[in-house]
């Protein structure tokens, strides 16, 4: 049950169209759902605007069948599933008949895409195509959450030109995700160039002294531009949700 769902629920209640009882019930039963091998957080979009995401790894089909059918139950119109493998997907599609799956950034959505209502957009660029994975899970994960995302890929800084040209639209961004591997060099020159939040990802790609994303990680952390901050190795997902958080902030209360 999300913010409007309560809302909702409450003014039926003031407006005497539902009685009081049903309302404590209905309300009793929202917090978590005990499935044996996990406990739905239905209560996670009013705490944090989000609906709880499924981490597919480490799961099996008939885990993330039930837990998407739990969430669809309560009401989530929109159920986000990363790390989801080929595999897994199609056993998960012949139980889940709305799912839409997205082999390049492994994100499975149940349920239709929101309609952005974010404050502006969300850009997402890769240094290279090798990127293009977890720009992918960034991009989806965002649009997900209800935000407009312009994709700029394999703009790295082998050719600064390719960046250059897409001034314009890095400048127009309310957040920029910065994907990248080997050096990581792409976040810092972004950071550079425009006034808004940057979201450093740092990916495993890259040869032997790249350990596995490290060295990209680390000279993300010590960016000279400032506004950077930089989330984990490969971590598209937590970048398109912070990223959400930052393009839905302008006009929230206390």
């Amino acid at each position: 049950m999300d913010k409007e769902q309560t809302r909702a629920l409450l003014q039926a209640v003031a407006e005497g169209a539902l009685p009081v009882e049903e309302a404590v019930e209905r309300l009793k039963l929202e917090p978590f759902e005990d499935l044996g091998f996990a406990k739905v957080d239905h209560h996670r979009a009013l705490r944090q605007g989000a609906a709880e995401v499924i981490y597919g790894a480490g799961k099996t089909p008939e885990q993330i069948v039930t837990i998407a059918q739990a969430l669809r139950r309560h009401g989530e119109r929109t159920v986000l599933i990363t790390r989801l493998t080929p595999q897994a997907a199609e056993l998960v599609g012949r139980e889940v008949a709305d799912l839409h799956y997205h082999e390049m950034g492994r994100i499975g959505i149940v349920g239709g895409m929101p309609q952005p209502d974010g404050v502006g957009t969300i850009v997402v660029a890769s240094g290279g195509t090798s990127d293009m994975m977890v720009a992918e899970e960034a991009a989806l994960t965002a649009e997900a959450l209800g935000n407009q995302v312009l994709r700029l890929y394999d703009v790295g800084v082998a050719g600064l030109h390719r960046t250059l040209s897409h001034a314009r639209e890095l400048m127009e961004a309310r957040v920029v995700i910065s994907v990248a591997g080997m050096e990581g060099a792409l976040t810092s020159v972004l950071g550079g160039l425009v006034d808004c939040p940057v979201i450093g990802v740092p990916t495993s790609v890259g040869y032997g002294a790249a350990f596995g994303g490290v060295a990209a990680l680390l000279s993300m952390l010590n960016s000279c531009a400032s506004g950077v901050s930089v989330v984990n190795i490969d971590n598209g997902f937590g970048a398109g949700f912070l990223a959400s958080r930052i393009n839905h902030l302008e006009g929230k209360k206390p």
